[in-house]
């Protein structure tokens, strides 16, 4: 019976990866069709990928997606976790009310999120384009990294913290040699977390560009309004095998973390 269930579960767990990553291939593999259609495969062709890397344009795009991927998760990776940190030795009455707050950041609506940065930066003179979409990121993945530090703090034993005062250890040498390495796998999780939804936020971001700015999504958008283009299949392949590329060295930094953890 319970080799049964397991079978079934497998099976349901491959049908619906299945279902999830069908569209994505479906997409790359039209991506290399000369026929310009997604209807019909003619030939296998690169010319849309020379495309893509023979637009000046859409490169120099690609350049602003990076940077403000990069400088948005690093920056909210230190502010989350300082912030994971204070709500960790919070009193219990503050620690819900932030918890709170940091969740409602989390399940509004990206619609709702875009439209108050919008007004928020009109009503600072902000002006939009690279300044505006960098805040905006920033404040959006805050509460990302906020909840995947949180969980590595709560594991942590209060005895080590007792064991380094008494040992004469002062505040800095507490949080430095004892806390951040302890807690070093969520604030790789929360910045990767963090990389990948800046890297691929379109909603929050078409609300706060301007002024010629604009990052890759926002551009896929616009492309694809205007008509279907393999151009587009090309670019979000690449897209993808990024993607792909930062889960597989988060998967490595995480077993090579687990190793040394239990050499220990």
């Amino acid at each position: 019976m319970g080799g049964e269930t397991m079978k079934v579960s497998r099976l349901y767990l491959a049908f619906v990866f299945f279902v999830l990553y069908m569209p994505i291939f479906y997409l790359i593999y039209y991506s290399f069709n000369s026929g310009g259609t997604m209807h019909h495969f003619e030939s296998f062709t690169l010319d849309w990928y020379k495309e893509v890397f023979a637009d000046t344009r859409l490169l120099i795009i690609v350049l602003h997606t990076i940077i403000i991927a990069l400088l948005s998760s690093s920056l909210a990776t230190i502010i989350g976790v300082l912030g994971a940190i204070a709500i960790y030795y919070a009193k219990h009455r503050w620690k819900q009310t932030l918890l709170t707050l940091n969740n409602v950041l989390i399940v509004s609506p990206d619609v709702i999120i875009g439209a108050s940065f919008l007004i928020l930066f009109t009503i600072a003179g902000i002006q939009l384009g690279f300044t505006s979409v960098l805040l905006s990121h920033i404040a959006f993945s805050i509460p990302i990294v906020v909840l995947m530090v949180l969980p590595k703090l709560q594991e942590m034993s209060p005895t080590l913290i007792d064991a380094a005062r008494d040992l004469g250890a002062n505040e800095w040498n507490v949080l430095t040699k004892v806390v951040l390495p302890y807690i070093t796998p969520g604030i790789f999780a929360g910045f990767f977390m963090a990389l990948t939804y800046s890297f691929d936020d379109f909603a929050v971001t078409f609300f706060v560009t301007g002024n010629g700015f604009s990052t890759l999504s926002v551009e896929i958008y616009s492309r694809a309004r205007q008509g279907i283009s393999l151009s587009v299949n090309a670019l979000s392949t690449l897209l993808f095998l990024f993607t792909l590329f930062l889960v597989v060295v988060y998967y490595i930094m995480t077993q090579r973390a687990s190793v040394k953890g239990g050499k220990k």
